[in-house]
């Protein structure tokens, strides 16, 4: 039997708003982009991760009542989530240029554990560490 993770879901606030981010800022493509009346299945991977989805999804109908929507966006945007991980080769070229570009950065590049990171969020408020990769690693 053959199992595998194919879709990670974030909430967002927007997803349009979401969409443009992660596809003008951080280069990811759009996979899929579906509605069923009010509700819209919105995924994007990375180029370089063709059989990895990030879901988009905004809380609410027919998943959520309106109170647990309410209260997921609330989490969500004091960026109370677990932060996702971005490998990138040369953190901070990646931070310089999203800068430019207007991603919001809670964390400058930092040496440490052998490498260097940054953090950044989504405009929901979804936090994400920028990891560089040692080559040494990319090769294994």
């Amino acid at each position: 039997m053959t199992q595998g993770i194919n879709v990670v879901g974030l909430y967002v606030r927007d997803q349009d708003e979401a969409l443009a981010f992660y596809v003008e800022k951080l280069g990811f493509l759009c996979h899929t982009d579906v509605r069923n009346g009010d509700y819209r299945w919105l995924t994007v991977q990375h180029p370089n991760q063709p059989s990895f989805q990030l879901g988009l999804f905004k809380p609410g109908p027919p998943v959520h009542d309106a109170a647990t929507a309410q209260t997921l966006q609330e989490i969500v945007a004091k960026g109370a989530m677990p932060p996702l991980v971005l490998f990138v080769d040369n953190c901070r070229a990646a931070y310089e240029r999203l800068s430019k570009c207007g991603v919001e950065f809670t964390q400058a590049p930092v040496d440490r554990y052998g490498t260097v990171d940054a953090g950044f969020r989504d405009p929901s408020g979804n936090g994400w560490k920028m990891i560089e990769v040692a080559a040494k690693q990319e090769s294994q």
